[in-house]
């Protein structure tokens, strides 16, 4: 059981100090000089602070004492493929003994990390820099399974050696986890000395985070704050109302404005950030560069896959088009939905058309009739944590055959097939809606299958697609072609919709030099920095007219700030080491990926383009130097093994490369490139029959077989096998 040895009754107030003192005593202290203080609206606002005390935001991140630690600390041992840890209180304060073959170090716990379903625990592994510990603690009742300790990665093993070990920066809290766990966050940087001093106004998500800083306001009169909050409360602009005849509510009143959403999406979405930390009613682009809705992160659909948050799902979704905002479904403070079961959804959909078992078939008080259980499917993340999708799809186990996405049906039913399914729903609900042609195209292209330009272009154009939809599209059109026509872009890089302009200049470098130029310079001036952003970096190896020079190194100056707030882990400072690549800054170049090793040395690319780099300067030795050591300290990376391979090609070596292709393949088989390379060099080293019997076996396993294809026809004529020739003819 665990030890209890302080009062739990604290008050914000209280807490909020002895959580300030407790910082200072253990180590690096990591609030501000002179913080905003969630006290400036908690003061009158004691309902609201009641209500927020019961979010996960309010407990986003605590000092580890008794009123938060939830876990087992009486000397509890775990291990996990050779890795240990003891857990125990000494001197008053919760510790770990961890270890790893022969090392073991023993740290305080400083921090606590979320509360349910599952607890993490932060230590401050050197002056300033903190790190999740990679066992973390199942906050679940017993009865759930839950109740014990568990490791982070629990069907694997993360040795030290890999990106994904507890010590390495993919596990740094100061870069990965603590601007969306704490108010006011500031990361500090110091590429030079690669460490941080972090800083945070309120150790968790309060006030600041949703209001920004209401000082002002707080200084206000009472009477003039209180006449504002009536006048809102008595004046609503509107409501979800459905009229006789509708099955689903629509909006009546004044036009919604959605735009606090982007106070939520900054956490909630997968993003590069363009700023340290952010702040709260500023446009999300401004602050961050989103993901898009393509793999490896979401089915070739768009149900998520990865761990990808909300904001790609939502964009996605009839609900997000119709006007639907977070604060629909969810309560403002409390974060918690506002109704349980689907009285949530039958506030706005008719509970005699869809709360009944013709629609959903399946008996009331059953899982199955439970209206997010088909049209919002979780996905279990971090070990016990199951997110729900908020695309709100429809299941459909006919497109799951063609395009291997998930489905609720057969998640649910995991002993039956699609066919099943499909045949049910069939009989229930009669044959599926058509889909837009255009979405089907994007699902084949997300997918891995080519299509043709006409048929690409086709996606972007169909305003009736959702603008994530066709924006992703539009950042996918280097797999299709390698040039654009400057009319077809130009209305993009002028569209009303940002997303569709920061795709398109991010893609622009697929036009001609000069339309490239004629088309992103407005841009560099665009209203969101995550579009000038783009242009900049779409222009870097232009040669910019002397009038738009100020323009763009203003936004180059973005683009580089943007890269030093990423520059802790390997792909930051990969990213400066190709900028100057393209700006012939070479010997630059060479120190970012020789820093990009530094950093993270168990991060391929950087080996890969350093490599390239001694390779353009005719220094043969040092490439294969680095390929080697990079193959030594990644031992599973299919990428350098396949550049290796290459790197024997260039040496006129195939007896050395063969065997490094081969391997590529084994560690990445989903990857068409890797075989036809493969195939090609047995050709090359005269094993031309080798090579067609290992194509015959590897085509099998690809979507897209075309180059494949290709080769395997080429090989048939070259060894004059008719029955071949036509065998690779089917495909």
């Amino acid at each position: 059981m665990k030890t209890h040895f302080l009062p739990y009754f604290l008050s914000l107030t209280l807490l909020t100090v002895l959580s300030t003192q407790a910082a200072d005593i253990q180590g690096h202290d990591f609030n501000k000089a002179k913080p905003i203080s969630n006290e400036t609206c908690t003061s009158c606002h004691v309902q609201s602070e009641k209500n927020w005390r019961q979010s996960d935001h309010a407990k986003a991140m605590m000092i580890a004492d008794n009123s938060s630690v939830l876990a087992d600390f009486s000397n509890v041992s775990v291990e996990h493929y050779g890795q240990k840890a003891l857990f125990f209180i000494k001197d008053n304060r919760y510790q770990v003994t961890i270890s790893y073959d022969d090392k073991s170090d023993t740290y305080p716990i400083k921090y606590t990390f979320g509360h349910f379903p599952l607890q993490q625990y932060l230590v401050e592994t050197e002056q300033g820099s903190l790190h999740v510990l990679p066992f973390a603690w199942d906050a679940r009742t017993k009865k759930e399974g839950g109740q014990r300790w568990y490791h982070n990665y629990s069907h694997e093993e993360i040795r030290p050696e890999d990106r994904l070990h507890w010590r390495q920066p993919l596990q740094n809290w100061n870069g990965m986890c603590a601007d969306c766990h704490s108010d006011g966050l500031v990361r500090n940087y110091d590429a030079e000395k690669n460490n941080f001093n972090t800083q945070f106004d309120n150790i968790n998500v309060g006030c600041l985070s949703c209001h920004d800083d209401m000082t002002e306001h707080a200084k206000a009169p009472a009477k003039e704050k209180n006449s504002v909050d009536i006048v809102a409360l008595n004046n609503p602009i509107g409501q979800w109302l459905r009229g006789v005849g509708e099955k689903t509510a629509h909006w009546e009143g004044g036009k919604r404005d959605n735009a606090f959403m982007d106070n939520c999406f900054a956490c909630h979405s997968l993003r590069a950030p363009l700023t340290d930390g952010f702040k709260a009613n500023k446009p999300f682009l401004d602050q961050f560069t989103p993901n898009f809705i393509a793999a490896p992160n979401y089915y070739a659909d768009g149900q998520i896959k990865e761990e990808v948050y909300v904001y790609g799902s939502f964009l996605q979704s009839k609900m997000f088009k119709e006007g639907v905002n977070c604060l629909d479904c969810h309560d403002k403070h409390t974060m918690k939905i506002k109704e349980e079961g689907n009285g949530l959804c039958l506030q706005c959909h008719g509970a005699e058309v869809y709360n009944v078992k013709e629609h959903h078939q399946h008996n009331n008080d059953s899982t199955g009739a439970q209206c997010v259980n088909c049209h919002m499917p979780e996905t279990t993340y971090m070990g016990v944590d199951d997110r729900r999708d908020h695309s709100f799809k429809i299941p459909r186990p006919d497109l799951s055959q063609t395009f291997n996405t998930p489905n609720a049906c057969v998640q649910c039913h995991d002993n039956k097939l699609n066919e099943w399914a499909s045949k049910n729903l069939e009989k229930w609900h009669g044959k599926p809606k058509a889909m837009l042609t255009s979405k089907q195209l994007l699902m084949t292209l997300n997918s891995g299958q080519a299509i043709t330009l006409e048929h690409h272009l086709s996606v972007i154009s169909d305003d009736k697609l959702d603008v994530i939809s066709r924006a992703t599209a539009i950042q996918l059109l280097s797999y299709t072609t390698p040039t654009l026509n400057a009319n077809f872009l130009m209305p993009y890089l002028t569209h009303t919709e940002p997303l569709i302009r920061l795709s398109a200049a991010s893609i622009a470098t697929l036009l001609p030099p000069i339309d490239r130029i004629n088309g992103l310079t407005p841009l560099l001036q665009d209203k969101y920095k995550a579009v000038r952003v783009a242009s900049a970096r779409s222009l870097v190896s232009s040669d910019i007219p002397a009038l738009s020079q100020p323009l763009f190194d203003k936004a180059f100056k973005e683009l580089t700030y943007s890269f030093d707030v990423n520059s802790w882990r390997g792909e930051g400072m990969a990213n400066k080491g190709g900028l100057a690549v393209e700006m012939n800054k070479i010997t630059d170049a060479e120190m970012s990926f020789k820093k990009s090793i530094e950093i993270e040395p168990y991060f391929d690319t950087g080996y890969i383009n350093l490599a390239d780099i001694y390779r353009s300067q005719q220094k043969s030795f040092q490439a294969g130097a680095v390929l080697a050591k990079g193959i030594k300290l990644n031992p599973k990376s299919a990428a350098l093994h396949y550049s290796y391979g290459l790197y024997f090609v260039r040496q006129k070596k195939l007896e050395k490369g063969i065997p490094l292709f081969e391997k590529s393949i084994t560690l990445m088989p989903d990857n068409a490139q890797y075989a036809y390379t493969y195939v090609l060099a047995l050709d090359g080293a005269a094993q031309s029959k080798q090579a067609l019997i290992q194509l015959k076996t590897l085509i099998l396993n690809y979507q897209d077989k075309t180059q494949l294809k290709e080769l395997g026809l080429y090989l048939s004529q070259k060894l004059n096998l008719r029955a071949e020739y036509n065998w690779f003819m089917q495909f």
